[in-house]
Protein backbone atom coordinates (compact mmCIF):
# COMPACT_ATOMS: atom_id res chain seq x y z
CA UNK A 1 0.00 0.00 0.00
CA UNK A 2 0.86 3.55 -0.99
CA UNK A 3 0.01 6.49 0.77
CA UNK A 4 0.54 10.48 1.27
CA UNK A 5 0.41 10.07 5.26
CA UNK A 6 0.77 7.49 8.17
CA UNK A 7 -1.11 9.05 10.87
CA UNK A 8 -0.99 7.26 14.14
CA UNK A 9 -3.50 7.92 16.82
CA UNK A 10 -6.95 8.75 16.58
CA UNK A 11 -8.10 10.92 19.17
CA UNK A 12 -8.77 14.97 18.68
CA UNK A 13 -5.72 15.37 17.05
CA UNK A 14 -5.63 12.67 14.90
CA UNK A 15 -8.78 13.78 13.62
CA UNK A 16 -8.26 17.38 12.76
CA UNK A 17 -4.83 16.43 10.82
CA UNK A 18 -6.97 13.98 8.93
CA UNK A 19 -9.28 16.70 7.78
CA UNK A 20 -6.74 18.95 6.86
CA UNK A 21 -5.39 15.91 4.49
CA UNK A 22 -9.22 15.33 3.53
CA UNK A 23 -9.31 18.88 2.69
CA UNK A 24 -6.14 19.15 0.17
CA UNK A 25 -7.01 15.21 -1.41
CA UNK A 26 -3.94 13.69 0.51
CA UNK A 27 -4.36 9.65 1.23
CA UNK A 28 -3.68 8.51 4.37
CA UNK A 29 -4.07 5.38 6.80
CA UNK A 30 -4.88 5.53 10.78
CA UNK A 31 -3.58 3.33 13.39
CA UNK A 32 -5.27 3.43 16.76
CA UNK A 33 -5.44 0.30 18.60
CA UNK A 34 -7.53 2.54 21.57
CA UNK A 35 -4.53 2.45 24.78
CA UNK A 36 -4.51 6.80 24.69
CA UNK A 37 -7.35 7.87 26.10
CA UNK A 38 -7.74 11.60 27.06
CA UNK A 39 -9.80 12.10 23.50
CA UNK A 40 -12.34 9.79 24.61
CA UNK A 41 -13.23 11.12 28.38
CA UNK A 42 -12.87 14.38 27.61
CA UNK A 43 -15.16 17.65 28.12
CA UNK A 44 -15.16 19.09 25.49
CA UNK A 45 -15.64 22.15 26.21
CA UNK A 46 -14.42 24.96 23.92
CA UNK A 47 -14.16 28.15 26.06
CA UNK A 48 -11.54 31.22 25.50
CA UNK A 49 -11.28 32.34 28.86
CA UNK A 50 -9.39 30.99 31.42
CA UNK A 51 -11.98 31.69 34.17
CA UNK A 52 -9.64 30.90 37.32
CA UNK A 53 -7.55 33.96 36.29
CA UNK A 54 -10.24 35.69 34.15
CA UNK A 55 -7.42 35.87 31.12
CA UNK A 56 -7.47 35.11 27.39
CA UNK A 57 -6.67 32.06 26.17
CA UNK A 58 -4.11 32.15 24.41
CA UNK A 59 -4.99 32.85 20.46
CA UNK A 60 -8.39 32.06 21.69
CA UNK A 61 -10.21 33.73 18.49
CA UNK A 62 -8.05 32.34 15.95
CA UNK A 63 -8.12 28.93 17.30
CA UNK A 64 -12.50 29.30 17.02
CA UNK A 65 -12.01 30.58 13.32
CA UNK A 66 -10.61 26.93 12.53
CA UNK A 67 -12.24 24.84 14.96
CA UNK A 68 -15.93 25.49 14.89
CA UNK A 69 -16.32 25.34 10.99
CA UNK A 70 -13.89 22.01 11.13
CA UNK A 71 -16.03 20.29 13.80
CA UNK A 72 -19.44 21.65 11.77
CA UNK A 73 -17.99 20.11 8.36
CA UNK A 74 -17.51 16.67 10.38
CA UNK A 75 -21.35 16.90 11.66
CA UNK A 76 -22.28 17.59 8.31
CA UNK A 77 -20.42 14.32 6.55
CA UNK A 78 -21.33 12.32 9.13
CA UNK A 79 -24.57 13.03 10.11
CA UNK A 80 -23.55 13.45 13.96
CA UNK A 81 -24.52 16.30 16.00
CA UNK A 82 -21.17 17.26 17.57
CA UNK A 83 -21.43 21.02 18.68
CA UNK A 84 -24.00 21.59 21.29
CA UNK A 85 -23.91 25.34 22.10
CA UNK A 86 -24.03 25.79 25.50
CA UNK A 87 -23.21 29.06 27.78
CA UNK A 88 -20.84 28.71 30.46
CA UNK A 89 -21.49 30.67 33.72
CA UNK A 90 -18.63 31.42 36.42
CA UNK A 91 -20.48 31.70 39.73
CA UNK A 92 -18.95 34.54 42.05
CA UNK A 93 -17.31 34.11 44.87
CA UNK A 94 -17.71 37.63 46.62
CA UNK A 95 -18.50 41.04 45.15
CA UNK A 96 -14.88 41.88 44.39
CA UNK A 97 -14.89 38.85 42.48
CA UNK A 98 -17.78 40.60 40.44
CA UNK A 99 -15.52 43.44 40.32
CA UNK A 100 -12.61 41.46 38.94
CA UNK A 101 -15.15 40.31 35.98
CA UNK A 102 -16.21 43.80 35.15
CA UNK A 103 -12.55 44.76 35.02
CA UNK A 104 -11.69 42.33 33.00
CA UNK A 105 -14.43 42.52 30.35
CA UNK A 106 -13.30 45.99 29.51
CA UNK A 107 -10.23 44.22 28.00
CA UNK A 108 -9.41 44.03 24.00
CA UNK A 109 -9.08 40.35 24.28
CA UNK A 110 -11.87 39.72 26.68
CA UNK A 111 -14.65 42.73 25.99
CA UNK A 112 -16.15 40.07 23.02
CA UNK A 113 -16.24 37.23 25.56
CA UNK A 114 -17.15 37.95 28.90
CA UNK A 115 -21.01 39.38 29.28
CA UNK A 116 -21.02 42.65 31.15
CA UNK A 117 -24.37 41.75 32.76
CA UNK A 118 -24.32 40.14 36.25
CA UNK A 119 -26.81 37.07 36.42
CA UNK A 120 -28.88 36.54 39.63
CA UNK A 121 -29.50 33.48 40.66
CA UNK A 122 -32.87 32.03 40.62
CA UNK A 123 -32.03 28.15 41.26
CA UNK A 124 -32.89 26.97 44.73
CA UNK A 125 -30.46 23.75 44.27
CA UNK A 126 -27.29 26.34 43.50
CA UNK A 127 -25.92 28.36 45.80
CA UNK A 128 -24.54 31.54 44.32
CA UNK A 129 -26.01 34.24 46.37
CA UNK A 130 -23.38 36.53 44.34
CA UNK A 131 -24.96 35.51 40.83
CA UNK A 132 -23.03 34.38 37.51
CA UNK A 133 -20.97 35.86 34.76
CA UNK A 134 -21.28 34.63 31.45
CA UNK A 135 -19.08 33.72 28.94
CA UNK A 136 -19.91 34.07 25.61
CA UNK A 137 -19.54 31.65 22.42
CA UNK A 138 -18.60 28.96 24.31
CA UNK A 139 -19.89 25.44 23.86
CA UNK A 140 -19.60 21.44 23.56
CA UNK A 141 -18.28 19.16 21.62
CA UNK A 142 -19.54 16.08 22.08
CA UNK A 143 -16.08 14.17 21.47
CA UNK A 144 -16.69 10.43 22.22
CA UNK A 145 -19.06 10.44 19.69
CA UNK A 146 -17.10 12.04 16.85
CA UNK A 147 -14.33 9.76 17.19
CA UNK A 148 -16.73 6.38 17.31
CA UNK A 149 -18.39 8.43 14.28
CA UNK A 150 -14.61 9.09 12.71
CA UNK A 151 -13.22 5.71 12.98
CA UNK A 152 -16.66 3.98 11.84
CA UNK A 153 -16.05 5.91 8.38
CA UNK A 154 -11.69 5.15 8.29
CA UNK A 155 -13.24 1.84 8.46
CA UNK A 156 -15.54 1.63 5.76
CA UNK A 157 -13.27 3.24 3.41
CA UNK A 158 -10.52 0.72 4.62
CA UNK A 159 -8.24 3.66 6.31
CA UNK A 160 -8.50 2.20 9.59
CA UNK A 161 -5.64 -0.18 11.36
CA UNK A 162 -7.32 -1.24 14.72
CA UNK A 163 -3.37 -2.36 15.97
CA UNK A 164 -1.14 -0.90 18.06
CA UNK A 165 2.08 0.46 16.06
CA UNK A 166 5.20 -1.51 16.01
CA UNK A 167 7.95 1.29 16.25
CA UNK A 168 10.78 -1.36 15.43
CA UNK A 169 9.05 -2.11 12.34
CA UNK A 170 9.48 1.81 11.45
CA UNK A 171 12.16 2.31 8.69
CA UNK A 172 12.90 6.10 7.41
CA UNK A 173 15.08 7.50 4.55
CA UNK A 174 15.08 11.12 3.29
CA UNK A 175 12.62 10.11 0.33
CA UNK A 176 9.87 8.04 2.42
CA UNK A 177 8.75 6.32 5.36
CA UNK A 178 7.73 2.67 5.02
CA UNK A 179 6.17 0.24 8.16
CA UNK A 180 5.82 -3.22 7.19
CA UNK A 181 3.69 -3.06 3.66
CA UNK A 182 2.97 0.22 3.95
CA UNK A 183 5.09 2.77 2.07
CA UNK A 184 3.99 6.80 2.54
CA UNK A 185 5.89 10.10 1.97
CA UNK A 186 5.36 11.09 5.82
CA UNK A 187 4.47 9.84 9.04
CA UNK A 188 2.38 11.92 11.96
CA UNK A 189 2.28 10.88 15.70
CA UNK A 190 -0.66 12.02 17.71
CA UNK A 191 -0.54 9.76 20.47
CA UNK A 192 -1.47 11.68 23.28
CA UNK A 193 0.09 10.61 26.72
CA UNK A 194 1.59 7.53 24.56
CA UNK A 195 4.31 9.76 23.17
CA UNK A 196 6.32 8.83 26.21
CA UNK A 197 6.91 5.68 25.37
CA UNK A 198 8.01 6.68 21.21
CA UNK A 199 11.27 6.22 20.65
CA UNK A 200 11.56 8.73 18.76
CA UNK A 201 9.85 11.26 20.29
CA UNK A 202 10.05 10.66 24.00
CA UNK A 203 12.53 13.19 24.74
CA UNK A 204 9.89 15.78 24.65
CA UNK A 205 8.56 17.10 27.91
CA UNK A 206 5.01 15.48 28.07
CA UNK A 207 3.60 15.82 31.21
CA UNK A 208 1.29 13.34 31.86
CA UNK A 209 -1.73 14.06 34.22
CA UNK A 210 -4.37 12.12 34.90
CA UNK A 211 -8.11 13.10 35.00
CA UNK A 212 -11.26 11.53 36.50
CA UNK A 213 -14.84 12.82 35.68
CA UNK A 214 -18.09 11.60 36.92
CA UNK A 215 -21.69 11.80 35.35
CA UNK A 216 -24.30 12.14 37.72
CA UNK A 217 -28.21 12.14 37.25
CA UNK A 218 -29.54 14.52 39.22
CA UNK A 219 -33.76 15.13 38.21
CA UNK A 220 -34.01 18.82 40.31
CA UNK A 221 -30.76 20.35 39.36
CA UNK A 222 -32.36 21.87 35.56
CA UNK A 223 -29.65 23.73 34.77
CA UNK A 224 -28.95 24.28 30.73
CA UNK A 225 -25.40 25.81 31.16
CA UNK A 226 -22.10 24.84 31.76
CA UNK A 227 -21.61 25.76 35.19
CA UNK A 228 -17.96 26.71 36.95
CA UNK A 229 -16.97 27.17 40.42
CA UNK A 230 -14.51 24.74 41.31
CA UNK A 231 -15.42 21.89 39.37
CA UNK A 232 -17.42 21.96 35.96
CA UNK A 233 -20.73 20.92 35.69
CA UNK A 234 -21.92 20.25 32.03
CA UNK A 235 -25.41 19.18 31.19
CA UNK A 236 -25.67 16.37 28.39
CA UNK A 237 -29.70 16.23 28.47
CA UNK A 238 -31.75 13.56 30.18
CA UNK A 239 -30.90 15.06 33.78
CA UNK A 240 -27.38 13.80 33.17
CA UNK A 241 -24.52 16.29 34.17
CA UNK A 242 -20.58 15.78 33.55
CA UNK A 243 -18.61 16.97 37.00
CA UNK A 244 -14.67 17.20 36.36
CA UNK A 245 -12.47 17.45 36.32
CA UNK A 246 -9.40 16.22 38.70
CA UNK A 247 -5.40 16.05 37.98
CA UNK A 248 -3.38 13.40 39.19
CA UNK A 249 0.88 13.08 38.45
CA UNK A 250 2.16 9.95 40.22
CA UNK A 251 -0.85 7.58 38.98
CA UNK A 252 -0.92 7.31 35.61
CA UNK A 253 -3.22 4.31 35.25
CA UNK A 254 -6.51 4.51 33.41
CA UNK A 255 -7.95 3.12 36.72
CA UNK A 256 -10.88 5.06 37.96
CA UNK A 257 -9.94 5.80 42.10
CA UNK A 258 -12.21 6.78 45.31
CA UNK A 259 -9.53 9.97 45.78
CA UNK A 260 -10.43 11.61 42.82
CA UNK A 261 -14.35 10.70 42.81
CA UNK A 262 -14.43 12.08 46.61
CA UNK A 263 -12.54 15.26 45.88
CA UNK A 264 -15.20 15.64 43.05
CA UNK A 265 -17.89 15.54 44.97
CA UNK A 266 -16.85 17.15 48.29
CA UNK A 267 -16.93 20.22 45.35
CA UNK A 268 -19.95 19.49 44.18
CA UNK A 269 -21.79 19.51 47.42
CA UNK A 270 -20.59 22.82 47.93
CA UNK A 271 -21.62 23.89 45.11
CA UNK A 272 -25.21 22.16 44.41
CA UNK A 273 -27.97 21.08 47.39
CA UNK A 274 -29.71 18.66 45.61
CA UNK A 275 -30.24 14.90 45.05
CA UNK A 276 -28.12 13.14 43.03
CA UNK A 277 -26.51 10.10 42.56
CA UNK A 278 -23.17 9.00 40.62
CA UNK A 279 -23.83 6.67 37.13
CA UNK A 280 -20.64 6.94 36.01
CA UNK A 281 -16.70 7.90 36.06
CA UNK A 282 -14.15 7.50 33.76
CA UNK A 283 -9.85 8.05 33.30
CA UNK A 284 -7.56 9.24 30.81
CA UNK A 285 -4.34 10.57 30.54
CA UNK A 286 -4.03 14.33 29.21
CA UNK A 287 -1.04 14.76 27.22
CA UNK A 288 0.10 18.43 28.80
CA UNK A 289 3.56 20.31 28.74
CA UNK A 290 5.02 22.56 31.09
CA UNK A 291 4.86 25.73 28.75
CA UNK A 292 0.99 25.37 28.36
CA UNK A 293 1.56 24.88 24.06
CA UNK A 294 0.84 21.72 21.93
CA UNK A 295 4.31 20.07 20.58
CA UNK A 296 4.35 20.51 16.88
CA UNK A 297 7.03 20.09 14.49
CA UNK A 298 9.67 17.44 13.21
CA UNK A 299 12.02 15.11 14.37
CA UNK A 300 15.52 16.53 14.13
CA UNK A 301 17.06 14.13 12.62
CA UNK A 302 14.51 11.83 10.78
CA UNK A 303 12.92 15.07 8.14
CA UNK A 304 9.67 12.59 7.04
CA UNK A 305 8.76 12.19 10.73
CA UNK A 306 6.07 14.50 12.67
CA UNK A 307 4.40 15.30 16.06
CA UNK A 308 1.29 16.24 16.36
CA UNK A 309 0.92 16.51 20.66
CA UNK A 310 0.67 18.12 24.25
CA UNK A 311 -3.17 19.67 23.50
CA UNK A 312 -3.47 19.83 27.13
CA UNK A 313 -7.03 20.46 28.59
CA UNK A 314 -8.45 22.48 25.05
CA UNK A 315 -7.89 20.34 22.80
CA UNK A 316 -10.90 21.03 21.14
CA UNK A 317 -10.34 24.27 20.52
CA UNK A 318 -6.63 23.73 19.81
CA UNK A 319 -6.34 20.69 18.11
CA UNK A 320 -7.19 22.28 14.80
CA UNK A 321 -5.35 25.39 14.76
CA UNK A 322 -2.07 23.36 15.48
CA UNK A 323 -3.11 20.43 12.81
CA UNK A 324 -3.25 23.32 9.91
CA UNK A 325 0.06 24.82 11.10
CA UNK A 326 1.85 21.30 10.82
CA UNK A 327 -0.26 20.89 7.20
CA UNK A 328 0.91 23.86 6.01
CA UNK A 329 4.75 23.43 7.60
CA UNK A 330 5.04 20.12 5.81
CA UNK A 331 3.48 20.74 2.50
CA UNK A 332 4.33 24.53 1.89
CA UNK A 333 7.55 24.88 4.44
CA UNK A 334 5.48 27.51 6.16
CA UNK A 335 7.28 27.96 9.51
CA UNK A 336 5.50 27.34 12.57
CA UNK A 337 4.56 29.49 15.59
CA UNK A 338 7.68 29.06 17.60
CA UNK A 339 5.38 28.91 20.87
CA UNK A 340 4.34 25.04 19.65
CA UNK A 341 7.28 24.36 17.99
CA UNK A 342 9.27 21.66 19.21
CA UNK A 343 12.99 23.10 18.28
CA UNK A 344 12.21 25.10 21.36
CA UNK A 345 12.90 21.92 23.36
CA UNK A 346 15.15 19.76 20.53
CA UNK A 347 17.30 22.60 19.26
Amino acid sequence: MEVDYIIVGIGIAGISFCEQLRANGKSFVVFDDESQQSSTVAGGLYNPVVLKRFTSVWKSTEQLDIALPLYKQIEKRLKLKLDYKVPVLRKFASLEEQNDWFSASDKPLLSRYLSANIIKNNNMAIDAPFGFGEVLETGRIDVNTMIKGYKTELLNANCLIESAFNYENLHSTDEAVRYKDITAKYIVFAEGSGIRFNPFFNMLPLNPAKGELLTIHAPDLNIDFVLKAGVFLIPLGNELYIVGATYEWKDLSYDTTKKAKDALLEKLNKLIDCSYKVVHQVAGIRPTVKDRRPLVGKHPMHKNLFVLNGLGTRGVMIGPYVAKQLFNFIEHNEALEKEVDISRFTL
